[in-house]
């Protein structure tokens, strides 16, 4: 059997870098040089100068890669600086199509800093394929995803996108944050670059900010590669060993989050004080077939929708497990406001016409038993008004079909 045909459970563990060639340690070593002797005045070594390469990025780099199905990895000083560096790909008078409730810096980098640069944009809601077809144009040069999309969990059809793209010569990028390559593997579904915040689900413990890459053509990964030498946003030696070493747990950590995630979100949706629950795991959630399809769960990130802002902030005050910050995919439950974290870069009007409402918010699950989330979310929403009737939620396995 080769590694070729291992799952990515086992891959997460078991590849090219796992013990270190020079001494059989198994872990991988940091190099902390930021420059490299060359032994010879003609030819230099692989390593010169470490923003254009150092090995223990190196490792991170092709790893994110293998996980992906990918030929090159690379990895950034955050998730961000991944987005942005891929952007620049663009040129002045290309147009960007992009998912409608993305992640709010991506919002801003786009409306912010690519307009400032003769970029057009459209934001477009991506779960209607005919929709996304009558918005491409002429100028169109990359369609952007996020599925599961940032907060609202909508599903993307990443096939149906991948196709409509190829027959406009378009690229596409997919946001992969969410799910990981543990649960979702865009290019082998036919994306061309996938992109992540390694700080969150990748990484696991709220330790590292860091954003990573992969791609599967080697043109493209050469471009990216002279953007990512020259733009110079590249993750340290000691955080790319930390996210080596969260990358280890990812499998077990993600499996049981999403239990958890799957348990908690059938609870809410019951509850009278909740008015709607947004996770692709529920059967009621307008993606759920498609997300059995192309990926192997929901995730441990879901939203929820509450009356309004003080009911909002009468539950924060009374929750007692959650950390109540910015991010998410850590051991620990993070309970977010989007509204005035990952959003905040929205206006309030462009907020609600995506549903990013005031009484909206997102939870990451982590790894507290479910039935002590359950009953400390339970305890807290008991104190809110009432409003609807008590329901029952259907919920759907996380199986892939």
């Amino acid at each position: 059997m080769s590694n070729t045909d291992w799952s990515i459970q086992t891959k997460l563990l078991h590849n090219s870098h796992k013990t270190d060639k020079e001494t059989g340690g198994v872990s991988v070593p940091v190099h902390l040089s930021s420059t490299f002797h060359q032994s010879d005045f003609d030819q230099f070594g692989k390593y010169d100068y470490a923003r254009s390469g150092n090995p223990t990025r190196e490792v991170l780099e092709k790893a994110i890669a293998d996980l992906e199905g990918g030929t090159r990895g690379f990895a950034f000083s955050s998730g961000m600086s991944a987005i942005s560096t891929a952007f620049l790909l663009l040129s002045k008078g290309d147009h960007v199509l992009v998912t409608e409730d993305v992640y709010g810096g991506t919002y801003r980098m786009v409306t912010e800093v690519l307009s400032r640069f003769g970029i057009e944009y459209t934001f477009v809601d991506m779960t209607d394929l005919h929709n996304v077809a009558s918005k491409i144009r002429p100028n169109t040069k990359v369609i952007y995803l996020e599925t599961p999309s940032n907060p609202l969990l909508k599903i993307t059809d990443i096939q149906g996108i991948v196709k409509l793209a190829k027959a406009n010569n378009c690229l596409t990028f997919l946001d992969n944050t969410f799910l990981t390559p543990a649960l979702q593997r865009p290019l082998n579904l036919g994306v061309d670059v996938v992109l992540h915040s390694a700080t969150k689900f990748l990484a696991g413990h709220s330790d590292v900010v860091a954003g990573l890459a992969a791609v599967n053509d080697e043109e493209l990964g050469n471009q990216l590669y002279k953007l990512q030498n020259s733009f110079g946003a590249i993750l340290g030696a000691q955080d790319s060993w930390l996210v080596l070493r969260g990358l280890k747990t990812l499998h077990v950590r993600l499996k049981q989050s999403t239990e958890s995630a799957l348990k908690l979100a059938a609870f809410l949706s019951r509850h009278p004080a909740v008015e709607e629950v947004y996770y692709p795991g529920l059967s009621f959630h307008p993606g759920c077939s498609v997300q059995r399809y192309q990926a192997d769960g929901p995730g441990a990130v879901l939203s929820f929708r509450l009356s309004d802002e003080d009911a909002v902030r009468k539950l924060v005050q009374n929750v007692q497990l959650p950390v109540f910050a910015v991010s998410l995919g850590a051991v620990e439950t993070i309970l977010s406001y989007p509204a005035k974290m990952s959003h905040a870069a929205m206006p309030r009007e462009e907020r609600y016409a995506r549903g990013i409402t005031d009484g909206l918010l997102r939870v990451s699950v982590g790894l507290e038993k479910a039935e002590d989330l359950i009953q400390d979310f339970g305890s807290a929403l008991d104190l809110l008004p009432k409003t609807k009737p008590l329901q029952y939620a259907r919920v759907q396995g996380s199986g892939r079909r």
